[in-house]
């Protein structure tokens, strides 16, 4: 499903250039769970952000399911984003003033669906996440573990073909927190692709396969 070769990323601050990623390489089939480890400073966040179609690279290949992200502009790359891409945040990224189920909506809203198809898709999604109940309370209404799920049904209402989920269970307490990698297992197992980042060694185990970077280059995995 991924494929990258040797990409470079670097940052320009007024005359000074700061080498970002360095020759990554490497691919996520199909169906796979992996984790993505690295210390402060490595370059996940930047090569997150690009696998995510959010920040462009300097050179190298990145291929998403047989496209060339590199020739596509950012019209392109949005829709590719919104259609094919689910994200899961530490800080859940939730609307506090909006209800779960519109929260869950809002992707659907960006791609065009209809009102009465995205109510349905929603109380689906978080009814899959065991917060039907749930789902005309405010975030404000909700647990920390319960706000990661309706982000996780937020990331899922539009099937996309891979979820990124950039450290999870960073705001949760260590049993909703593995919960939630429970959670993640389950979606695995039923045909999900799953990169997920962190920096924990629990957390990272709950992937078949764990990459690590480090000085933006893949030293394992």
């Amino acid at each position: 499903m991924i494929e990258l070769q040797a990409v470079y990323k670097s940052y320009h601050r007024e005359k000074v250039v700061i080498p970002v990623l360095q020759g990554v390489s490497f691919r996520i089939e199909p169906c796979e769970f992996v984790a993505l480890m690295g210390p402060s400073g490595s370059g996940k966040s930047t090569l997150l952000n690009i696998i995510g179609c959010l920040d462009h690279f300097d050179s190298g290949t990145y291929m998403f399911a047989g496209t060339d992200i590199s020739n596509l502009d950012d019209d392109h790359l949005t829709r590719l984003r919104n259609e094919n891409l689910g994200f899961v945040f530490q800080l859940f990224n939730l609307i506090p003033r909006i209800s779960a189920r519109r929260n869950v909506e809002l992707p659907m809203l960006y791609r065009g669906i209809p009102l009465k198809k995205r109510h349905s898709l929603a109380q689906e999604a978080l009814e899959r996440m065991g917060l039907s109940k749930w789902a005309d309370h405010s975030p404000a209404e909700l647990s920390g573990g319960q706000q990661q799920r309706v982000a996780i049904a937020r990331a899922l209402v539009n099937s996309p073909q891979l979820i990124i989920a950039d450290e999870p269970t960073g705001s949760l307490d260590t049993k909703t927190g593995n919960e939630i990698m429970a959670l993640f297992q389950e979606l695995h197992h039923a045909g999900t692709t799953i990169l997920l980042v962190t920096h924990e060694q629990g957390v990272a185990k709950y992937a078949q396969r764990t990459i690590h970077l480090k000085d933006g280059q893949v030293v394992g995995g």
